[in-house]
């Protein structure tokens, strides 16, 4: 079977990667190496099968926090920034903060680090990762037109697209509900690093 080259470099991590069957969807966040607090410089993508062969779609996102929550964490132990990794059934079809429906952190647990010093340098320090439910939810920005241009306010450590309508986060909901009538409520998520993401 050839695999996008994608799921190859996923696979190649060790990680699992979902071959069977339609909509049956690997979720995969790509962290850019610039680490960018407030930028839109990551990308979530979604791979999959439909009824005649492979299909991969991605979106602008980020996988990090905004500035704002950097400099004014929520916990005093620190703004979360998601470990990079694989999180098998973590999410589940959800209202994120009661509005609408998102990808929510309900299935399982995930890493994060603690970035704590409230400046906007993206820390990493794996002295500072725990784990458990933190309510890191794949949701959108903005719902204006054309999306957002910073990250602001809009991630706390969530995943956050950029854009709202078919050419973002709408588009990805509603693969998101098919893959669900077919194999179940849950989703597998993996956040990989963009320095080592293959070229193509």
């Amino acid at each position: 079977m050839n695999l996008p080259v994608i799921l190859q470099y996923v696979e190649s991590l060790g990680y699992a990667v979902f071959t069977n069957g339609v909509y049956n969807l690997n979720i995969i966040g790509i962290r850019s190496d610039e680490h960018k607090a407030n930028s839109f410089d990551d990308r979530i993508c979604v791979v999959y099968k439909d009824e005649h062969g492979w299909v991969t779609r991605t979106w602008e996102a980020t996988t990090d926090p905004g500035s704002y929550w950097l400099e004014h964490p929520m916990k005093p132990t620190g703004t979360a920034i998601l470990v990079a990794g694989q999180y098998r059934g973590a999410y589940k079809i959800g209202k994120h903060r009661g509005k609408y429906d998102a990808l929510c952190q309900r299935g399982g647990p995930v890493k994060i680090y603690r970035d704590s010093n409230k400046d906007e340098i993206l820390d990493m320090e794996p002295e500072s990762v725990t784990e458990g439910y933190y309510g890191i939810n794949i949701h959108r920005a903005s719902t204006r037109e054309g999306g957002s241009t910073e990250v602001d306010r809009w991630s706390a450590g969530c995943q956050v697209f950029a854009k709202p309508g078919d050419d973002g986060f709408a588009e990805f909901m509603r693969l998101c509900k098919k893959s669900r009538d077919v194999w179940g409520e849950k989703f597998t998520y993996t956040l990989v690093s963009f320095s080592n993401e293959p070229a193509s």
